[in-house]
């Protein structure tokens, strides 16, 4: 069965499909209190977790592992594995947790995934990646996607990556998110595969321009909104990495750009307010409150008072019994900072 005809076969309505903006799935990073973080700036970009394994998901605790609060939606889980049947048990908790989409990790070149045969090394292996995501599907009443890069060592040509998307597509499986750098397995770490191998963009949008019938997605590198309005012109959506986590309030003019959200853009201020009962309800359970703040030391970046937002909170966050007070004594010093800068401008 070609990948035309599976797809006009097999092809489900998808309410993730539609997203021209999402925050890519980082590790250490895109957790439940960094994606509520996120919520307070933009209510319409896609989310992501962070990658989360099969065997995890097995043998852990999933209300841990997979829970969320509700006001994250619409949200991704990312998965990784290469067992269909493991996959297809994912897919099958991740609509029983309300995920609105899974997606399957075939870019991360860490030496773990390595190690367990999955993330970019699959890449190498499209036949058994296509049987992981039509075993996902078959299990799964939410969209099922993919996230790859454009190729791994030696296997790095345009025609690898098309066959392997193609071979993928004939699932039915609509959404490729595609960071444009190949993965180097060995002799580069997780870190210099971030940034050693060129970005080829035009890789990404050939492949759009070859399955106009896929929503492609391009990833890597992307700072900017002015950068994101420039691929969009390319592609179907833009997912935004590294500068979404280093300059977060990039994200507060993403929903009236984007998606044509008029509603009033919250001030940094404002978003620290908001963050106040969440911080509380979390802490009262006895969560640190660094696990949270450290998700929010780059909201003054760029701005008077950056420096000592970032000194108060990284000092006072990891006390015991620390909680929003200090986030308000962080946002006190930042205004006082601010005023002064304001006074000497007069």
């Amino acid at each position: 069965m070609t990948a035309s005809m599976a797809q006009s076969e097999l092809i489900r309505s998808s309410p993730v499909v539609g997203y021209p903006i999402s925050i890519a799935p980082m590790m250490d990073r895109t957790d439940r209190h960094y994606r509520y973080f996120m919520r307070q700036l933009t209510q319409r970009t896609l989310l992501y977790t962070e990658m989360v394994t099969a065997q995890a998901i097995k043998h852990g605790d999933r209300d841990h592992l997979l829970g969320f609060s509700p006001e994250e939606k619409p949200l991704v889980l990312q998965v990784g594995g290469d067992d269909p049947q493991l996959l297809a048990a994912c897919a099958r908790s991740a609509t029983d947790f309300g995920y609105d989409e899974i997606n399957l990790n075939v870019g991360c070149p860490s030496d773990r995934v390595q190690s367990g045969n999955f993330g970019a090394c699959l890449m190498s292996q499209p036949e058994l990646v296509a049987d992981c995501i039509a075993a996902m599907m078959a299990s799964s009443k939410i969209p099922v996607s993919v996230k790859h890069r454009i190729g791994v060592d030696e296997l790095d040509s345009y025609d690898h990556m098309a066959k392997f998307v193609d071979t993928v597509a004939s699932t039915g499986c609509q959404r490729f998110s595609v960071h444009a750098r190949k993965a180097w397995l060995q002799g580069l770490s997780p870190k210099e595969n971030r940034d050693v191998p060129p970005l080829r963009y035009e890789d990404v949008y050939r492949l759009k321009r070859d399955f106009p019938q896929l929503w492609i997605e391009i990833n890597g590198g992307i700072k900017t909104l002015p950068q994101t309005q420039a691929h969009l012109e390319q592609v179907d959506a833009v997912m935004i990495g590294r500068a979404a986590y280093d300059t977060p309030y990039l994200f507060a003019e993403v929903d009236r750009q984007f998606f044509g959200d008029n509603r009033e853009v919250k001030t940094r201020s404002q978003v620290v307010h908001a963050m106040l009962p969440y911080v509380d309800h979390w802490t009262g359970q006895g969560l640190k409150l660094n696990s949270i703040t450290r998700h929010m030391l780059m909201l003054f970046h760029g701005q008077p008072g950056s420096r000592t937002w970032r000194r108060v909170i990284t000092e006072n966050a990891c006390l015991p019994g620390a909680g929003s007070e200090v986030l308000q004594e962080a946002l006190a010093e930042v205004e006082k900072a601010a005023a002064t800068v304001a006074s000497l401008a007069r």
